[in-house]
């Protein structure tokens, strides 16, 4: 499953749970946490269970493990149509552990506090762990960060990547970005989370989602020089492509690109 776009939907609201699915988003996100009061909690797992089926499949975002809903939360791990629980305040292995126990396929851990950041290897590297996302907006509240811009949460982001790699797992996922209606400002944000090396990003609005594919999507002169270098290096000796050396990094980048390309 790759994760370019996750896009939230609330579990309060099932009549907008088709509509989310239809966006064209390469997952859903079903949220029983920042987007449901407390009132709501239970019937928003309801609405979920209800929904769900092996066909209409989406990823859950449960309550973090040390809230009152965690436990119950975990009752939907298992079920048919969950490809993935999301796990917020993703702080400590042993709360993984549990949730894999509880029967979800794989998890989305979501870094959003310092403690997160600091344990985001250990994270990364348990059993079940398919990607890390990045919870920007409630990492800068837990570290009391005001007014910051998003180049200022870079070494943060940075540090994201840098476990990911290491610990062997699918690049991370960046935060969303609050703009709805701004599309330059999404533009920009995707295109620093592809140069960091981010491999998708979470959406708040079905409008989003379009931008987003296309921001981690090579453009069609990437493609083509790609093709290039694989040709020519088909041959396994050493050549040059625009008057530079092909060695293997470079073939890797091209054959990466090519991959991209058949999403």
């Amino acid at each position: 499953m790759h994760l370019r776009s996750l896009l939230f939907v609330p579990g309060a609201r099932p009549d907008r749970f088709d509509k989310a699915a239809a966006a064209g988003a390469d997952a859903i996100v079903m949220d029983l946490e920042d987007a449901v009061a407390p009132t709501d909690k239970a019937s928003a797992r309801e609405n979920i269970r209800h929904w769900l089926t092996p066909e209409r499949r989406a990823v859950i975002r449960i309550n973090a493990a040390d809230t009152e809903w965690f436990s119950d939360d975990l009752s939907l791990a298992a079920l048919p149509g969950v490809v993935a629980v999301m796990l917020p305040k993703a702080e400590r292995v042993e709360d993984i552990v549990t949730v894999m126990q509880a029967g979800a396929a794989r998890l989305l851990p979501l870094i959003e506090t310092a403690a997160g950041l600091a344990a985001a290897m250990q994270i990364a590297s348990a059993p079940g762990v398919q990607c890390l996302a990045f919870g920007s907006i409630d990492f800068q509240v837990d570290l009391g960060m005001r007014e910051a811009t998003e180049d200022d949460l870079i070494v943060f982001r940075s540090q994201l990547i840098l476990a990911s790699r290491l610990a062997g797992i699918a690049a991370p996922i960046d935060g969303v970005t609050t703009s709805i209606d701004d599309t330059e400002r999404l533009r920009i944000d995707v295109a620093r989370a592809r140069r960091l090396g981010f491999g998708g990003k979470l959406c708040i609005h079905p409008r989003q989602v379009a931008e987003v594919h296309r921001g981690f999507a090579p453009d069609a002169a990437a493609v083509v020089w790609a093709r290039r270098v694989v040709a020519a290096a088909a041959d396994g000796a050493v050549v040059t492509v625009d008057g530079k050396m092909v060695d293997k990094p470079v073939l890797l980048r091209a054959e990466a690109i090519l991959r991209e390309a058949q999403l």
